[in-house]
């Protein structure tokens, strides 16, 4: 994922497949993330705080991520989940 802004500027341009970039559009509209996406243009998103921030990062990991690598993040929130107890 690569992004591009400026300090004052909190919109970034995501470097996302295409054929990827209108699901992820539409599961950050569901996390009520503001982000455009136009026919022939990258998605653009603003992050105004760290949560939208994570958000992101969560939903670029599911479309970007290997399986593997999907799986072993799962099965290390686990392990750090249980091994509290």
């Amino acid at each position: 994922m690569k992004s591009s802004s400026s300090d004052t500027d909190k919109k970034h341009v995501i470097d996302i497949s295409w054929a990827d970039r209108w699901q992820v559009y539409q599961r950050l509209q569901e996390l009520d993330i503001i982000c455009v996406c136009e026919t022939n243009q990258p998605l653009t998103v603003e992050i105004n705080n760290p949560t939208a921030a994570i958000q992101l990062w969560s939903v670029i990991q599911q479309f970007t991520a290997s399986r593997q690598d999907l799986i072993g993040n799962i099965e290390n929130c686990w392990r750090c989940r249980y091994q509290r107890f």
